[in-house]
């Protein structure tokens, strides 16, 4: 139904709202961990009023500005993407996804405004108590600002809380709460946030461990370490906890995401969990791709219990998602297809009904839009329509992209949290700096939660595809109507300014380090 849609449009476009995307997650998560940890220190310096934590609390403070300087500069970008490059879905979802971003720029933006002022210049300027409520709301701001942000991603995820109007051929908001409270967005929320605590805790721990091996600032690393371990280890169980969470509900409403994820192509009960494995793609006389592994680590029925807390649970794979499986109740893509085709023409044939004047039919037609067995039969395949005539693997998401991601963060959060309980109990012991090896690996570690969180994010968004809004707007609808060599333009632009920020950001950074507790 789109044969006329140019792909490089939308590949172009998808790459640059992910080029922007993953630099500015780049900033986020450490402005969202870093935040309380400075907070923390803070409420200790006012509750002891010893010197030493005033310097501590100081240091980790400028790192947090500058990082959140330049996080707040990319996040405008980001947002300013949704009207250049995807207006069709700005338009098709605006009464609902516009709600929350307003929220987060008037509610947290301006607090955070606010409050970031009192927390870096309010120094012997107002009183101990008030400084430290300015840290606090400062905090408290950057979580709400990812609260909006997140929530209106859950909603693309799982749409509800909402109706579509065929006069205006919009979704509009219906239950706020709804969008609010889904079990997508607070699960999201919690993970996200959980998450930032573990990747600014071995954010500290690491820049800890370099002043430890140079032998400086002894006391300054051994009691930031301390600090960051006993977050890093909440945070770590924390996370690990909200993703188990997190996977059973991409089982339940993502099911082809969560197939990706482990590279299941054939459903089954008793289904094990591949812990580690590499594939290969095979393609010989197969109208979709599969990834064969070539070697794999399985754990025995993991999966299904993982889901369904029972070894008995049964896991639908690709090909049963694609082609259905009757015995298990799932309906085929091309019967989706089909019914979204229905209700993409009855909207047609609705708005050509308006046009005439033609007031029966146009009543007729209008009542199927408010019948809710009808929105149940054919609405909600509405997205699937416009795939009819096209290739059904363009409705598979990139299942070594899934696979990867989704295994690389495991792993990598699995070896953050037993990292982070090494360093409290030898922290603990007065012993953490006595082993050179451990402060190496604590240097090594400092990059990889990046990696993981970009991970994560990968998993999120690739393993959804080709969906905008989850079975009622894919890509090939949702972007605007430019030419290729325009977006292009914008990708190289926004890839060398990103480039010269990092650049930048990293250079401000090691000299601020460098300068130690102590440094102007």
């Amino acid at each position: 139904m789109l044969d006329s849609i140019d792909m490089s449009l939308v590949d172009w476009s998808r790459g640059q709202f992910a080029l922007t995307a993953m630099f500015h997650w780049l900033f986020v998560p450490l402005t969202l961990g870093l935040s309380f940890i400075v907070a923390f220190m803070h409420t200790i310096y006012v509750r002891t009023g010893n010197e030493e934590w005033k310097r501590i609390t100081k240091f980790w403070m400028k790192l947090f500005g500058i990082n959140f300087a330049i996080g707040v500069s990319t996040g405008i970008i980001l947002e300013f993407e949704f009207g250049t490059n995807w207006s069709n879905y700005s338009w098709f979802v605006g009464d609902i996804f516009g709600a929350p971003l307003a929220i987060e720029g008037i509610l947290a933006f301006f607090l955070e405004s606010t409050f970031i002022a009192i927390m870096f210049f309010g120094w012997n300027k107002v009183s101990k108590r008030f400084h430290l409520t300015a840290t606090w709301l400062t905090a408290f701001g950057a979580s709400l600002s990812a609260i909006w942000i997140l929530v209106a991603n859950a909603w693309m995820q799982k749409p509800v809380g909402t109706a579509f109007n065929p006069e205006t051929a919009r979704n509009e908001m219906t239950n706020f709460w709804d969008i609010l409270f889904s079990d997508m967005a607070v699960n999201k929320f919690l993970h996200t946030i959980t998450s930032s605590f573990l990747l600014a805790s071995i954010f500290v721990i690491g820049v800890s461990a370099w002043f430890l091996l140079r032998k400086r600032e002894v006391l300054f690393a051994k009691r930031s370490t301390i600090v960051a371990s006993v977050f890093g280890v909440i945070a770590g169980i924390a996370t690990i906890f909200t993703g188990d969470t997190s996977a059973r509900i991409v089982a339940r409403e993502q099911p082809m995401k969560f197939a990706a994820m482990e590279a299941l192509y054939d459903g089954q009960t008793h289904a094990p969990l591949v812990a580690i494995g590499a594939m290969r793609t095979d393609t010989a006389g197969l109208p979709i791709p599969r990834e064969e592994f070539i070697f794999k680590f399985e754990i025995p029925n993991a999966l299904s219990y993982m889901v369904f807390l029972t070894p008995s649970g049964f896991i639908p794979g690709i090909i049963d998602l694609v082609y259905g499986n009757e015995e298990r109740g799932i309906m085929s893509y091309e019967e989706k297809i089909e019914r979204g085709a229905v209700a993409i023409q009855t909207l047609k044939e609705l708005k050509r009904a308006k046009e005439r004047g033609d007031e029966a039919t146009y009543t007729a037609l209008r009542e199927k839009f408010d019948d809710p067995q009808w929105l149940e039969e054919y609405y909600q395949h509405f997205g699937y329509g416009y795939y009819k005539g096209r290739e059904l693997k363009e409705l598979i998401p990139n299942v070594k992209m899934s696979f990867y991601s989704f295994h690389i963060m495991v792993i990598l959060g699995t070896h953050f949290l037993i990292f982070s309980i090494i360093a409290l109990w030898l922290s603990l012991k007065n012993r953490w700096g006595n082993h050179k090896w451990l402060l190496w690996v604590a240097i090594l570690t400092l990059p990889m939660p990046w990696i993981a969180t970009e991970a994560g994010w990968l998993v999120t968004e690739m393993g959804r595809q080709p969906w905008v809004v989850y079975e009622l707007m894919p890509n090939i609808t949702a972007v605007t109507r430019l030419t290729p060599g325009a977006v292009q333009l914008t990708f190289w632009i926004f890839l060398a300014t990103f480039t010269v920020l990092f650049i930048a950001e990293i250079k401000i950074m090691i000299t601020q380090i460098k300068k130690g507790a102590g440094g102007k």
